[in-house]
């Protein structure tokens, strides 16, 4: 049985990764997953202190949670849910691939760095803003030519 070594920093032991990349950096699945925190609290129209006010945590906790810097455990991501309206299963859609193998389970003994998340367009403030934008249009119909509009001046799926 093979003993590892405990160095100052955790480095040399697999429990003190803590689910980071072999390089430090944070895991995408825990950057995906705030990602999606921040998309929803954004949707919603809530600033980062009062989801926090709701969590009994500081808005600096909830900034490391939506970069992925803090981890997310279990019961915090059942509250996160709760408050943010969603089922715990909104956190994981839209995880790429290449996400998904960055999972701690692959990374035992992983010599290699995963590859890198690809941007989500969900996850820049542009897109936020629009959409933020556009439920702020209080009539349903002029809502609905914004939409057409959109559509059309896009390329064709």
């Amino acid at each position: 049985m093979e003993v590892l070594e405990k160095k100052k920093g955790g480095i040399g032991s697999r429990r003190a990764s803590r689910g980071r990349t072999p390089s430090g950096k944070p895991n995408p699945i825990d950057v995906h997953v705030g990602t999606r925190v921040r998309l929803r609290r954004t949707l919603m129209g809530m600033s980062q202190e009062k989801l926090g006010d709701a969590l009994g945590l500081t808005f600096q906790q909830v900034q490391k949670y939506e970069r992925g810097a803090n981890r997310i455990g279990a019961s915090r991501l059942f509250d996160l849910s709760r408050v943010l309206e969603v089922p715990i299963s909104y956190f994981f859609e839209e995880m790429e691939a290449d996400v998904q193998s960055a999972s701690p389970r692959h990374m035992v003994g992983a010599v290699d760095e995963p590859p890198e998340a690809v941007k989500n367009a969900m996850a820049k403030r542009e897109t936020l803003e629009l959409v933020r934008a556009y439920y702020r249009i209080a009539d349903p119909s002029v809502r609905k030519h914004v939409y057409d509009l959109a559509k059309a001046l896009g390329p064709k799926e």
